[in-house]
């Protein structure tokens, strides 16, 4: 089996600074719903792990968040893509618990459900917590020039890794850059072996 886990909003989704609420505020980035579908097609199960701090924050509630990811789930199908399943931490971050990233609970509990020995399993996502709790885990590392780190787009040369660790020192070595989900899929399906 070929398991990728994505971070959610920022790398699937447009983030917010004021939280995705609601199914309207869930927007799809440009070319992300087709870079899942090409993964699906290309034998990858997707998983997302995602912090969705707004439930313990009293933000919104798990029916606002279940509509959202159904929407998601519809913008999937239709374009011929899937998510296996997410996973995500409602707590707060005074909650201090071992789910919410940079902590590895997610990825643990992943590979514990998928029954997939961690360091085979990709994850790829724009914010460094999603990063460093994937690289806590095991697993082998992608940071996307998009949501968070879109400010880190069109800095780095040819020498990616080098630049890359110069202008995110907190970034697990070995992290790949990517563009956007679409260039990280295209990097994936041309690996020989993954």
């Amino acid at each position: 089996m070929k398991l990728l886990i994505l971070d959610r909003d920022g790398t699937l989704n447009r983030s917010r600074d004021d939280y995705v609420a609601s199914p309207e505020e869930w927007e799809p980035l440009p070319g992300a719903l087709e870079a899942v579908a090409r993964l699906n097609q290309g034998g990858w199960r997707i998983v997302l792990a995602t912090n969705q701090s707004g439930i313990g924050r009293g933000l919104f509630d798990m029916a606002s968040l279940n509509a959202i990811h159904a929407k998601m789930h519809r913008q999937l199908a239709a374009a011929g893509a899937r998510v296996e399943a997410v996973f995500m931490c409602p707590h707060a971050p005074e909650d201090a618990c071992a789910c919410r990233k940079p902590a590895p609970g997610l990825f643990l509990q992943i590979g514990a459900r998928f029954g997939m020995p961690l360091a085979t399993v990709h994850a790829a996502g724009n914010a460094m917590r999603h990063v460093r709790a994937a690289a806590a885990a095991g697993c082998r590392t992608h940071l996307l020039m998009t949501g968070k780190s879109e400010h880190l787009r069109g800095r780095l040369g040819s020498g990616a890794a080098m630049d890359l660790a110069a202008l995110a020192p907190d970034l697990p070595p070995g992290t790949h850059p990517h563009d956007d989900l679409g260039a990280f899929t295209d990097w994936l399906l041309a690996q020989p072996t993954t």
